[in-house]
């Protein structure tokens, strides 16, 4: 009996995509511009896939088995990573009393009308050219074509869903943007590996090795039993091709189960939490300064907008270190180079904090808080964090370059860093503050509005700092290149240069703000 709903749901898809181009003219544009893009990725995909039908069987193999598991890890991982507007969403169609073996075939049908989907056709049915090399391989391509498909937009539409309860709030998406970040850190190890592989003498070996990995797993199986077959192991293209039907058929029972869940469960809603006490502000003095520091605590520990410049401000200075490890930098020279780089940033990272608190300002303003007590109480929690990090960083980076004497030049480069960036900081927080996400919104978005002013107020902000620790910077140099005694120069210049910097800058930074009280509450209300 023919199914009149099947066709409902093929024009709803087509109907929405068509949808997505009822915007405004510039949205058109970007979205243009990215359905380009794609199908320009997806043409030269298939021209490869093409190409590699007159390449050695084993090179075809390695490379198709390769990227066709990229590519499946790509449907999979982006809607988990990032999360997706799912048009179709199986809640929507609770009340219509759909059966469920139904709604989920109609959806994963409508599922492959989509822009990425179409694009992934196009790969696909290009690798039925590439394995066209006699009867045999020809078959496995027309099943590999279709299961590959299937298993990628399966799988899309199960980690879609998936999505769609773990990141319904706020909190749980930035958890999982900060989680895709730490990945790229963890990942650097291997990227140093592949790099330092010689791919002239070893790289045909070491490709076969990770696509004969690869081949055994839900990424690579549909894509591999063909290719089996092109280099004779016919054997193993049928247990490929048994694995890659058995995840096939895990994704549509965990699709169906999912849906069946999705039509009978709420949407995840954010918990309110209960807090007992005063938090930081009984653990601190009874005075504006201790207040404002408490506050200013609160917000490191519970703002997204802080918590990422914590979590990113330790991982950028080991991002550094990857390319020099992969040119063949000695380790006892990349252990100089973290301690001062955070000391950097975190000084830096201060230099527009009035501008976080937005409206929120205008309690300072209206309390009339002196601005040597906003001054010190939000430079706190950096103090707090970046002293103990500093005087830990440099004992450990000492004993991992094997020479104690250098502990004076790490100390002194550092504290001129961290105090003279927040001395500089202190100055331009107060004289020069341009927007940024407002709080409730996602620490990654971008603000309301920016111009060349928030460009010039970072780029001097961070030259500031760097030219504050200069003559530590040169004294520590000169110990490197001659006498050991240059170190405790650096050590003493920079201590001397960052406390004098961050005692100026605090001095110069809270006349600035008793004066321009009313005008950075202006600012704030226009942010």
């Amino acid at each position: 009996m023919r199914n009149p709903l099947a066709p409902v749901f093929l024009r709803l898809k087509l109907r929405l995509l068509a949808n997505s181009f009822r915007r405004s003219p510039w949205q058109i544009v970007g979205l243009v511009v990215g359905v380009l893009y794609g199908f320009g990725v997806a043409v030269f995909g298939a021209g490869v896939f093409v190409a590699l039908r007159v390449a050695d069987p084993e090179l075809a193999r390695n490379v198709a088995v390769i990227v066709g598991s990229l590519i499946t890890l790509g449907f999979l991982v982006v809607p988990l990573a990032f999360g997706v507007d799912d048009t179709l969403d199986p809640r929507k169609f609770s009340l219509f009393g759909l059966p469920t073996r139904r709604l989920a075939s109609w959806l994963a049908l409508a599922a492959l009308v989509s822009i990425p989907a179409l694009a992934l056709t196009l790969v696909s049915l290009s690798t039925i050219v590439t394995w066209s090399r006699d009867l045999g391989t020809f078959v496995l391509g027309l099943l590999s074509a279709p299961l590959t498909l299937a298993t990628c937009v399966l799988g899309a539409r199960v980690t879609t869903s998936v999505a769609a309860f773990l990141l319904a709030t706020r909190r749980a998406r930035e958890l999982t943007a900060v989680i895709g970040i730490l990945a790229l850190v963890l990942i650097s190890p291997a990227v140093v590996v592949l790099t330092n592989i010689d791919w002239a003498a070893d790289g045909g070996a070491t490709a076969r090795g990770i696509a004969d990995v690869l081949a055994w797993t839900p990424l690579g199986a549909a894509w591999a039993f063909p290719a089996d077959g092109a280099i004779g192991e016919w054997d193993l293209a049928l247990v490929h091709l048994w694995v890659a039907a058995a995840t096939l058929g895990l994704l549509w029972l965990a699709w169906r189960a999912l849906v069946a869940w999705m039509l009978v469960t709420p949407q995840r809603e954010a918990r309110m939490k209960a807090y007992g006490g005063l938090g930081w502000f009984d653990r601190l003095p009874n005075t504006p300064t201790g207040a404002i520091a408490a506050r200013s605590f609160t917000y490191w520990i519970r703002d997204p907008r802080y918590r990422v410049s914590l979590i990113v401000i330790p991982i950028f200075p080991l991002l550094m270190i990857v390319p020099l490890l992969v040119v063949g930098v000695p380790i006892e020279i990349l252990a100089l180079i973290p301690l001062p780089v955070f000391c950097l940033f975190l000084g830096w990272a201060m230099h527009n904090d009035v501008a976080y608190d937005n409206t929120a300002i205008w309690l300072h303003v209206a309390s009339g808080t002196r601005g040597r007590a906003d001054r010190w109480g939000r430079l706190a929690p950096a103090l707090a964090i970046g002293v103990p990090v500093l005087i830990v960083g440099a004992v450990v980076s000492a004993a991992v370059h094997g020479d104690w004497s250098v502990l004076g030049a790490l100390l002194g480069v550092g504290t001129a860093l961290l105090l003279g960036g927040m001395g500089f900081s202190s100055v331009t927080s107060a004289r020069f503050p341009y927007p940024v996400v407002r709080p409730g919104d996602s620490p990654f978005s971008h603000p309301q509005s920016t111009g060349a002013t928030t460009a010039l107020v970072q780029s001097v902000s961070f030259l500031a700092s760097l030219i504050i620790a200069g003559p530590a910077i040169v004294f520590a140099a000169l110990g490197f290149l001659g006498s050991d005694d240059w170190f405790w120069a650096s050590l003493a210049s920079g201590v001397v240069l960052g406390v004098a910097s961050l005692w100026l800058g605090v001095l110069l930074g809270s006349r600035i703000f008793d004066r321009r009280g009313p005008e950075l509450l202006s600012a704030a209300l226009v942010n």
